[in-house]
């Protein structure tokens, strides 16, 4: 006589879709305009489509050639009450600056194109 086994169905583990317990990254509305404001800005240095966003929970990581060896800013916009921009030096140490609006992005031009400058090699300069 055969054992009886149970199907396997019934035998197998119930399938439970798993949760993350960490919160989801949402790009908001401000971090994109930073994106275009910095692009403007870095255009007559390199194409716009070189100059992307990675997004993540305490910043917004804006890098050229999608490489993040090549940082330009982080936008640090997840508090709207207290904005600031980080521009990274040639050690790629990150200086923070604050922001009152969006818009002051526009005043940090030369910093930002000086940071691409930087990761281009010297026959692009």
């Amino acid at each position: 006589m055969a054992a009886e086994f149970p199907a396997a169905e019934e035998s197998a583990a119930p399938i439970i879709p798993r949760v993350d317990d960490e919160p989801e990254v949402v790009t908001s509305a401000e971090e994109i305009e930073g994106l275009h404001i910095v692009r403007s800005i870095l255009r007559d240095v390199v194409s716009p489509r070189r100059i992307v966003m990675r997004d993540n929970l305490s910043y917004c990581a804006i890098l050229l050639d999608d490489n993040n060896r090549k940082p330009v800013c982080r936008l640090r916009f997840n508090n709207t009450e207290k904005l600031a921009v980080g521009i990274f030096d040639a050690q790629k140490t990150e200086e923070r600056f604050p922001l009152n609006d969006i818009d002051e992005l526009y005043s940090f031009a030369d910093k930002l194109r000086a940071t691409v400058a930087m990761h281009l090699p010297q026959e692009d300069k």
